[in-house]
Parts: structure tokens; C-alpha cells; sequence
């Protein structure tokens, strides 16, 4: 799912698989878990969407950035690990 993407930015060399030499940048995802959207687990800037309390399925369980954890079961990094990148 991340090779075209990241052909897609530009970042085919660097990004997009799990190779030596390459950002690590995946998560790990439960597809059978269930959860209720709640304002509480939106983490963007507006806390509305059109499925609030709605349930649904699949959770992240784990964000890596090159390597690093940087989100864990509910709880994010306690420093920003992300970059810009310029193309």
C-alpha cells in the first residue's frame, strides 16, 4: 500500500518498502477490532466528521517514522519525530 504512494511524492528511493536503506514508516493494524468515533479520537484540527458515534472497523495499534515508534495504542511520542521534505 505505501510503494505507490511514495512514487507518487517523489520519495520512491527512500520510502515505500520495508529494504535496507529505506525509511522504515509503516503501522501495525487490527482488522478485526471495532471502535465508536468520538470527537475524543479525532487528532485533527476540526472534531466533526460525518461518522460521529458511528462504529467502525479496523484501529492502528502502532505508527512507526523511519523506524521509530511515534504512536502507540493511544499514545503519541512526547516530541514531534516527523520532517518535511522539499521537493
Amino acid at each position: 500500500m505505501s510503494s505507490a504512494p511514495a512514487a507518487l511524492a517523489g520519495l520512491a528511493h527512500q520510502a515505500g518498502a520495508l529494504q535496507p536503506g529505506r525509511d522504515a514508516n509503516f503501522v501495525r493494524f487490527d482488522t478485526e477490532a471495532t471502535f465508536a468515533v468520538t470527537p475524543d479520537k479525532l487528532h485533527y484540527r476540526h472534531t466533526i466528521s460525518p461518522y460521529l458515534n458511528e462504529t467502525l472497523r479496523g484501529v492502528v495499534r502502532a505508527t512507526y517514522l523511519r523506524g521509530e515508534p511515534v504512536y502507540h495504542e493511544g499514545t503519541f511520542a512526547s516530541t514531534p519525530q516527523g520532517r518535511e521534505v522539499k521537493l
